[in-house]
């Protein structure tokens, strides 16, 4: 939960104050413009940003350097492009902060099994460095590294952005399958509008550090608050019917 939450770089303002809740076992999807504060908002959740102003909980305790490392362990977390290391394989990458929590190896091979084939990955590619995958199972890695200490939270940073269309549209549907199945609480950015209502019990637009709306795809698009969420929706549907294409 984010209460009068505010954040400033130097002169700019990357969030004004912003208060959210984020529903247990739902998904929210961020979405807007470059530069309207959609990474800070995920970066000051799991306390990698520290706000100007007001506080930041996770389950009804207060963020602090205290209770840090522990929450974040509640909290998976998949950056822009994946963010493998290069230099330790597929299984290496899931499997690392099992590792350095002490995991007990015939745990930690468990897990990862159970989650090569929740993500639907070749048991063969396990062995492979990331540079040795194609990008759909770097996302697959960066997917099981996140849930790898089964989180209460995931959050995810365009996630798909870095892929091409046809594999895209598969993983999103693979992926939509799998957050409903953990049951998991989701929060995850985009600036793709279909693929936010493809995985969204929310959406929250943001503009310029603020947020403009907060509802269903529905409200948004039925019952805009402001003129930009009417621009900012027809301008996407101009992309699709161009061809980019949309869930």
């Amino acid at each position: 939960m984010l209460d009068q939450v505010a954040k400033r770089f130097g002169a700019v303002t990357a969030l004004q104050p912003l208060d959210l809740t984020v529903e247990p076992g739902r998904t929210l999807v961020v979405i807007g413009p470059s530069g309207c504060g959609k990474s800070t908002l995920l970066g000051l959740m799991n306390g990698l940003v520290t706000p100007d102003s007001g506080h930041v909980s996770f389950d009804g305790a207060l963020l602090s350097p205290e209770n840090l490392m522990v929450a974040r362990r509640r909290m998976g977390y998949v950056i822009q492009e994946g963010g493998l290391f290069p230099h330790l394989t597929a299984a290496a990458n899931v499997t690392l902060a099992a590792r350095t929590l002490g995991w007990p190896l015939d745990r930690t091979e468990a897990r990862l099994q159970a989650l090569a084939a929740l993500t639907d990955f070749p048991a063969a590619a396990l062995a492979r460095f990331p540079g040795e995958l194609s990008g759909g199972q770097r996302q697959r890695v960066s997917l099981m590294r996140a849930l790898m200490l089964d989180p209460d939270v995931l959050l995810l940073d365009e996630p798909l952005g870095a892929l091409d269309p046809l594999i895209r549209f598969d993983l999103q549907t693979e992926l939509r399958e799998i957050f409903r199945s953990l049951g998991k609480t989701v929060v995850m950015v985009t600036h793709d509008l279909g693929e936010a209502a493809f995985f969204a019990h929310s959406i929250l637009l943001m503009r310029t550090g603020r947020v403009v709306q907060h509802g269903s795809f529905e409200d948004l698009s039925a019952r805009p608050t402001d003129p930009f969420v009417t621009r900012f929706i027809e301008a996407q549907r101009g992309h699709w019917q161009a061809g980019g294409g949309a869930p």
